[in-house]
């Protein structure tokens, strides 16, 4: 448990106590994993109290994986703060590639691009940005550097797909509670733009605010991720949840927010009591 409250520690302005008592691993929540044939790890944290609580917890601070469609977060950041693009309005034009995702062959904004997770929209968002600028806030974020930094080479539209920049959970949930609170190094303005694509369930209970991934690993698993905060009474709890499975074909798209939500559930989230 030391270990992972160290990894914490390390994150500069994020985690205020790192004591082993604000720390708690609950195995209870490996059901979900089971049921669903899955692996991975789990962990939120309670803003107001200080908390954590992780399933899997040498997993969620050590094992990296590639960040996948989670880093659109990261591309919009950096698109807006640079002008690459001037708000989530902006349209990029299709560029005519066919993908087998009909719905994001249009032109369409950055809104839209998130929401449905188009990753040509993003591709051509990166190139927009361009190396030295991109590399530039990557470095500037810390992004990508659990074991060294992490350079951009001949991949510019594809490091966060191709398993060359890759992240641990803990980072994940590291990032999304700074764009929370306004602590990354972006204008107030930027990261308030990101956290509205974010939020994708409003109503009088909670607010669910949230970025999908899915990839594969080098050896052919997917890897499916969900990351970012649920609000009730006005109170945001920060989570992130990593799942892989050795079946390629694994649908993470039908599993993520169930499971997801299956957990808040368990922690009394959903129905306005927290």
């Amino acid at each position: 448990m030391l270990r992972l409250i160290v990894v914490f520690c390390f994150l500069p302005a994020l985690f205020m106590a790192c004591s082993p008592n604000n720390v708690s691993e609950d195995n209870s929540l490996k059901r979900y994993f089971d049921e669903n044939k899955l692996s991975g790890c789990f962990g939120m944290f309670d803003n107001g109290h200080g908390s954590f609580t992780i399933y899997n917890s040498g997993r969620f601070s050590d094992s990296v994986y590639l960040p996948a469609s989670t880093f659109k977060i990261v591309n919009s950041l950096i698109g807006i703060e640079s002008g690459r693009v001037q708000d989530t309005n902006t349209v990029i034009p299709y560029d005519g590639a066919h993908r087998g995702r009909p719905e994001c062959e249009e032109d369409m904004s950055m809104s839209k691009a998130f929401r449905l997770s188009c990753v040509q929209w993003y591709q051509q968002l990166a190139r927009r940005i361009q190396k030295d600028t991109m590399q530039h806030w990557l470095d500037t974020l810390g992004y990508a550097r659990r074991y060294g930094k992490f350079p951009i080479t001949n991949n510019m539209d594809s490091f966060w797909l191709d398993n060359s920049a890759r992240v641990t959970a803990d980072e994940q949930l590291g990032l999304v509670k700074k764009l929370y609170f306004d602590q990354l190094p972006f204008q107030k303005r930027t990261q308030s733009m990101v956290r509205g694509m974010m939020l994708f369930e409003n109503n009088a209970n909670y607010k669910l605010s949230y970025k999908t991934g899915w990839g594969y690993t080098e050896a052919g698993h997917a890897i499916g991720w969900i990351i970012g905060w649920i609000e009730e009474n006005n109170h945001p709890y920060f989570f992130a949840l990593q799942l892989e499975s050795p079946d390629r074909s694994y649908d993470m798209s039908a599993v993520r927010l169930k499971m997801l939500k299956d957990i808040l559930k368990q922690y009394g989230f959903l129905e306005g009591r927290k």
